[in-house]
C-alpha cells in the first residue's frame, strides 16, 4: 500500500478510561459508594477526522470530554494525544501541550466572562502561554473574529451584547487562538435556535477544513452528529456500547440501543423512517449499575448471558465494533 492510500494516523487514542465520582454519608463525610459516569471506555481519533459521541442526557458523554481534555483527572485509563500520554503528564510539561486542545462549551452565555470584552477573551490565550506579545495578539483576535463571522468593531463589545449564536462564535474564536488540533466539542449547538444551530455547523465544517483540525463531536441529537461527523461512537450509562463510520452506523446499527436510539429520530420522509422501539424500564443508576451488559434490563433482545457477562467490543464489520452478545 503506498503512504497516499494509508489511513489517516491516529491523532488521540482513548482506553480503559474511567471516572468514578464517590458518594459520602454521614457526619464524617465516609465514601460509602460511587457513581460510575466513565467505565472503561475506549476509542480513537484520527487526524483530521470528526468524531461524534451521542447518547441519552447522563450516560457520560460529556464527562468523557472532560477527561480527554485534562479538566478533570481519571480514575483510570489513558488518553494519548500525539504520542503522550495526557494522564501521566504534570506542570510544565502538560501546560506545553494544553493549547493543542481546545474545548468549546455547551452554553454560550455562561462560558464567557460578562466583565471581560471581546478584545480580553480573545487576547488572554496569547498573552498567558507567551505566544504573542499584545498589540500583535490584538491583531490576531481581530482575524480571528472575521473568520467566524463576526466584525473587528466587535473587540470593544461585551459579552452581552451579542446574541446567543454570535457568542457561540466568539467561543470558537477562542478556542482557535493556539492554534489546536483537536477540539471537543461539547453540545456546542444544543443551546440555540435551529436557525442558528445550521449556521455554526456550517462554520465548524469550514474551520475543519482552513485550519486541519480534528474534533470530538458531543450531541445527544442525531440528526446534527449525521451531518457533521466521519465516525460515531454510542454510549450507554458510562460504557461505549458501539462504534462505527457514520454511513454503517446509521444504515447498519448492530446494538439494540443503537436501533432504539435511531427509531426516536425524525427522519426527513416516510421511506427512511424505522418503525419505532419503545424501551421499557427506567436507565439504571450509574451508582448501582446492573451486572453483566449494562443495556440487559431493557433491551428486547435479552438473552441469560446478558444478565451474567458483560459484553466487550468486538469488530463485526470493517471498523465497525459492537458490544453485545447477539455477536
Amino acid at each position: 500500500m503506498s503512504p497516499e492510500a494509508a489511513a489517516p494516523a491516529d491523532l488521540l487514542s482513548v482506553t480503559g478510561l474511567k471516572k468514578y465520582f464517590p458518594v459520602t454519608a454521614g457526619l464524617l463525610r465516609r465514601t460509602v459508594g460511587s457513581v460510575r459516569a466513565v467505565d472503561d471506555v475506549s476509542f480513537s481519533v484520527r487526524e483530521g477526522e470528526t468524531f461524534g459521541l451521542v447518547g441519552e442526557s447522563g450516560c457520560g458523554k460529556s464527562t468523557t470530554g472532560r477527561l480527554v481534555m485534562r479538566v478533570l483527572e481519571p480514575t483510570a485509563g489513558r488518553v494519548v494525544f500525539r504520542g503522550a500520554d495526557l494522564t501521566a503528564l504534570r506542570g510544565e510539561a502538560l501546560r506545553r501541550i494544553r493549547p493543542q486542545l481546545q474545548m468549546v462549551f455547551q452554553d454560550p452565555f455562561a462560558s464567557l466572562d460578562p466583565r471581560m470584552s471581546v478584545q480580553q477573551l480573545l487576547v488572554e490565550p496569547f498573552v498567558v502561554n507567551r505566544v504573542l506579545d499584545r498589540r500583535a495578539a490584538v491583531e490576531k483576535s481581530a482575524a480571528l473574529l472575521r473568520t467566524v463571522g463576526l466584525r473587528e468593531d466587535d473587540l470593544r463589545r461585551f459579552p452581552h451584547q451579542f446574541s446567543g449564536g454570535q457568542k457561540q462564535r466568539i467561543g470558537i474564536a477562542r478556542a482557535l487562538t493556539l492554534n489546536p488540533r483537536l477540539i471537543v466539542a461539547d453540545e456546542a449547538v444544543s443551546a440555540l435556535d435551529v436557525s442558528i444551530q445550521s449556521q455554526i455547523l456550517n462554520l465548524l465544517s469550514d474551520l475543519k477544513r482552513q485550519f486541519q483540525l480534528s474534533y470530538i463531536f458531543i450531541s445527544h441529537n442525531l440528526a446534527v452528529v449525521r451531518h457533521l461527523a466521519d465516525r460515531v461512537g454510542v454510549m450507554y450509562l458510562g460504557q461505549m456500547v458501539e462504534t462505527a463510520p457514520k454511513r454503517a452506523l446509521y444504515e447498519e446499527p448492530k446494538h439494540p440501543y443503537t436501533l432504539a436510539l435511531l427509531s426516536a429520530a425524525l427522519e426527513p420522509s416516510r421511506s427512511s423512517r424505522r418503525e419505532r422501539i419503545i424501551l421499557q424500564g427506567e436507565v439504571p443508576s450509574p451508582s448501582h449499575p446492573p451486572a453483566g451488559c449494562p443495556f440487559h434490563t431493557r433491551c428486547p433482545r435479552v438473552m441469560d448471558v446478558c444478565a451474567a457477562q458483560r459484553p466487550t467490543l468486538k469488530e463485526v464489520a470493517a471498523g465497525h465494533r459492537v458490544a453485545c452478545h447477539l455477536y
